[in-house]
């Protein structure tokens, strides 16, 4: 007679066998260190607040460029808005490495294109897949041009994202474009707390949806 397990072992054993992205990143942070470099990384920000922690993490380690590239925020008030907020909170913030700011190209149309056909979808399903692959697709882009050694992105610092998904989107677009894409998950080490508290003392806009039109509809 077959046995079957009870729901709590297989809970226990997908628990088990999540990964650690936290772990991956002490990992390369440690064989950096250990060479005595700085690599160079290029860092997709969504917005001021989540990139706040990032940026105050990162920047121990790394010589950073921000990458704002977020087509998908429909309204270009409030992309310059966020846009400004970014310039703004780098130029407050201290820094152990340097840090500098590319602005991607805004064309809020490539990202209708992207999720043509999935308007309806719900928050956080196939529309946000789509998303993330254009997003992170131009930031593999931009660091292979660049010659950065790392890409990531802050959007892992949400705990409304998918950390798991943005890691196997990143690292499949630093496959197709040849760059080594930088596992994170910023809500680790009370990453988004952190983040939190940033936003406060930098006084920092902080928005109740993502950007885009459809995310909107729920607030």
């Amino acid at each position: 007679m077959l046995q079957t397990q009870p729901n709590s072992f297989w809970s226990t054993l997908s628990i088990m066998n999540k990964p650690n992205y936290q772990r991956e990143l002490d990992k390369v942070i440690e064989e950096n260190q250990r060479a005595g470099k700085t690599p160079r990384l290029l860092l997709h920000v969504c917005c001021a607040p989540c990139s706040s922690y990032c940026l105050e993490y990162l920047t121990q380690y790394f010589s950073v460029t921000v990458y704002y590239f977020n087509p998908n925020i429909s309204i270009k008030e409030e992309y310059l808005h966020r846009l400004n907020e970014e310039k703004r909170l780098i130029s407050e913030m201290d820094f152990k490495n340097p840090v500098d700011i590319i602005e991607g190209v805004y064309d809020p149309q490539m990202y209708f294109d992207a999720v043509k056909g999935l308007e309806n979808e719900p928050e956080g399903g196939k529309r946000c897949e789509k998303c993330f692959e254009l997003r992170l697709g131009s930031a593999a882009e931009t660091a292979k041009t660049g010659g950065y050694d790392y890409f990531t992105t802050t959007l892992t610092i949400s705990p409304l994202k998918n950390a798991q998904l943005l890691n196997d989107t990143g690292a499949a677009a630093g496959k197709a474009h040849g760059v080594s894409w930088l596992y994170s998950d910023f809500k680790k080490k009370e990453g988004y707390k952190r983040s939190i508290v940033l936003s406060k003392e930098h006084n920092l806009y902080r928005q109740n949806y993502c950007g885009c039109v459809f995310s909107s509809r729920i607030f």
